[in-house]
């Protein structure tokens, strides 16, 4: 018989063993949020799910579960093999750790697949992930990287991680460049999966004795940092990173690739053209029309962006702060690396 766990239960188990997590819900709940590193293979798809759930509602719980069986039978020996395809023990959830869940472990246990229900499925995670994020106790140092937009702050956070610096990169986590332009070519995360992720990330950063990440804003896209985060911005050890504006346009062009979403990048625009001088605003325009890329990305720094930080970095006054003029990014992560080195951690 399948055994019912909790989220901490869960938890402790990934320490110890191999785990596949499996959430059973339809596609589209899957999409809009789950467990992170969880697959999905739904017992219903979306159309049988509403199906049954409009025999639920208008009909009978008997109607529905007739249907639901129905479905479910024809699926079975497809159901089971994906599952037996699947490395380590299995843990199943649905929505709340209800029928469907159920079902699917139940039906695993008897094919002598060992299967997990958690318990409370994913509304339990939700809640969990909230309480955790509402009362978290944020330990290690900060170190915020400031700089221009065109600094690379996300490349050079990269590179910091790849050589084993403790790092959060909060965009990534969003999937959002925190700017007007910053979800164009992106998958941008929904508040659900943007909590979920970042509680991961604290969790897997708890002892660590510092964290590098970018002065975000309270808002990232559409999602919403808790405010210890937005606190440690605001307390950490500022780290800015000062670099050429023909540097910054060449960073730009790398990472946003312009030539690839033209048109994004045009729709975009126009939700900050009336906040720019009207005749910058026309040539920034003729520029992006005409694939000067270069020359657009360039007035935009100057007179929108650029203005834009200078007038939001006074809030830092007063706190430890330390500035690197470089060239390159190659040059600001020598000086950060030595930067960090220098410090008793």
């Amino acid at each position: 018989m399948f055994q019912d766990i909790t989220i901490e239960e869960l938890r402790m188990l990934k320490d110890s063993k191999e785990l596949t997590i499996v959430d059973v819900r339809s596609p589209s709940e899957y999409d809009d949020s789950t467990l992170p590193g969880s697959l999905n293979i739904p017992l219903f798809d979306d159309q049988e799910r509403a199906e049954v759930g409009t025999l639920y509602k208008q009909t009978s719980v008997q109607a529905a579960k007739d249907r639901g069986l129905e479905i479910v039978s024809a699926k079975l020996p497809a159901f089971i093999k994906e599952f037996g395809a699947l490395p380590g023990d299995k843990v199943v959830f649905c929505w709340r750790g209800g029928m469907r869940s159920r079902t699917s472990a139940t039906v695993l246990s008897l094919m002598d697949i060992h299967a997990y229900r958690l318990v409370g499925g994913y509304k339990a995670y939700r809640k969990w992930v909230l309480d955790n994020l509402d009362s978290y106790n944020f330990k290690p140092k900060s170190y915020v990287f400031h700089g221009y937009t065109g600094t690379g702050k996300t490349n050079l956070l990269h590179r910091l991680k790849r050589l084993g610096h403790p790092v959060m990169d909060l965009e990534g986590l969003a999937g959002h460049r925190g700017s007007i332009f910053g979800e164009i070519g992106l998958k941008p995360n929904n508040q659900k999966t943007f909590d979920s992720l970042l509680l991961e990330h604290l969790i897997e950063l708890e002892h660590s004795p510092y964290v590098l990440f970018e002065a975000e804003s309270s808002r990232i896209g559409k999602v919403v940092m808790p405010s210890f985060m937005t606190q440690q911005k605001e307390v950490g050890t500022q780290i800015w990173i000062e670099m050429p504006l023909e540097s910054r346009v060449q960073q730009i062009l790398e990472d946003y690739r312009p030539e690839q979403y033209k048109e994004q990048y045009i729709t975009a625009f126009r939700a900050i053209k009336s906040r720019i001088h009207v005749p910058v605003a026309i040539e920034i325009e003729r520029c992006l029309q005409a694939d000067l890329f270069a020359e657009a990305v360039k007035l935009i720094l100057e007179y929108y962006y650029d203005p834009r930080y200078n007038h939001s970095s006074h809030q830092y006054e007063g706190v430890e702060k330390v500035a690197f003029t470089v060239n390159n990014l190659d040059e600001a992560e020598a000086a950060v690396i030595s930067y960090l080195s220098s410090q008793s951690m």
